[in-house]
């Protein structure tokens, strides 16, 4: 009974996010905000870090793929386990904006964007001065806005993006509760974690740049 109510209100949310909010800002907004829940862009976005934030910023970047591969691997586990259909295959009259392979509870763009946001908003807020102490504020706001894009484009039910968001949460701040001994113990120095944190990447390119000058 109560998991028929909680289908029902599922399927309902469904609809009235996927097609109920249709408009045309939607339909060419959302596929591209719905491809920041990717794995690799923020992967990519944690290298950056790493490479242009100084020694607070590897630590950050370090502790943002973490949370992300974390995550990640906790999704596809999921998702292995549970193989529910996507809503697009399971449901009639869909506005499919963005085809999607594979089982769709829990999102791992949700997931992936939500651990990432997180461990970089959090750790930030936590250390930093200035701009970045409140970065954890539009980058959660933003992590609720490719969660939300996963429903409009057709790929997730809304059960799926909230499942996601709080898988993505908790592994984030696994690692962040846990991020002494992942940076600083016995275990990380032999598998040379503090050498990824001392290496200073911009030094290292200006030594390159000057030798071909």
């Amino acid at each position: 009974m109560f998991e028929a109510i909680l289908a029902d209100h599922n399927i309902y949310l469904f609809y009235l996010i996927n097609g109920g909010l249709e408009n045309s800002f939607f339909n060419f907004i959302m596929p591209l905000l719905t491809n920041f829940g990717n794995f690799f862009v923020w992967a990519i976005i944690c290298l950056l870090i790493y490479l242009f934030g100084g020694r607070l910023g590897r630590e950050v970047a370090v502790l943002g793929l973490l949370a992300l591969i974390l995550s990640n691997v906790l999704v596809i586990l999921l998702k292995f386990i549970i193989a529910e259909p996507r809503p697009f295959l399971a449901l009639p009259n869909v506005d499919l904006l963005t085809p999607e392979s594979g089982s769709s509870f829990p999102s791992g763009h949700t997931a992936s964007v939500f651990a990432a946001a997180t461990a970089i908003g959090l750790k930030y807020h936590q250390k930093a001065k200035g701009k970045k102490y409140w970065l954890i504020y539009p980058l959660l706001l933003f992590a609720m806005a490719v969660g939300f894009s996963r429903i409009y484009v057709g790929v997730h039910y809304p059960y799926d993006v909230i499942v996601g968001a709080l898988l993505g949460v908790i592994c984030a701040l696994i690692i962040l509760k846990y991020e002494d001994k992942i940076l600083y113990s016995k275990i990380a120095h032999t598998i040379r974690i503090n050498k990824i944190l001392e290496f200073k990447p911009r030094d290292k390119l200006r030594r390159i740049f000057n030798k071909t000058n």
